[in-house]
């Protein structure tokens, strides 16, 4: 499974942003529903939070420029420090995905469309 969602959430992949929330959808969506039987509350959990820094680090690498990662930081409202300091990150995409924490939530996340695997889990599954 964590293969198929490195290859579906990978950068170089070429497919817009709705491409990607798409087939990302489709398969967890496919994937809980066939093994909706089982019991992987906690599994699905690290999942996510894995998922939810995969799509922090697609976000960073697409803000490219400093100053686009400026506009962008500082429309959810952190102090302005802060947006200078997270801007101007050097660190490599998977470190300043953990960093984007702080901003792209789970809810931030979640506008777009993209799908939580434990929600989905929870409210199609009985267990």
């Amino acid at each position: 499974m964590k293969s198929e969602l490195k290859r579906l959430t990978s950068r170089s992949n070429g497919g817009s942003n709705a491409v990607r929330k798409s087939k990302l959808n489709k398969f967890i969506a496919g994937w809980i529903n066939y093994f909706s039987m089982a019991d992987m509350k906690s599994m699905l959990e690290r999942m996510d939070e894995w998922l939810r820094r995969r799509v922090r680090q697609i976000y960073w690498k697409q803000w490219k420029k400093v100053r686009t990662r400026y506009k962008r930081i500082k429309k959810f409202g952190i102090p302005l420090w802060k947006v200078h300091e997270m801007a101007n990150c050097r660190k490599a995409t998977w470190r300043a995905a953990l960093m984007l924490n702080s901003v792209l939530t789970k809810e931030e996340i979640a506008k777009p469309g993209y799908l939580s695997m434990l929600g989905y889990y929870t409210k199609e599954c009985v267990n």
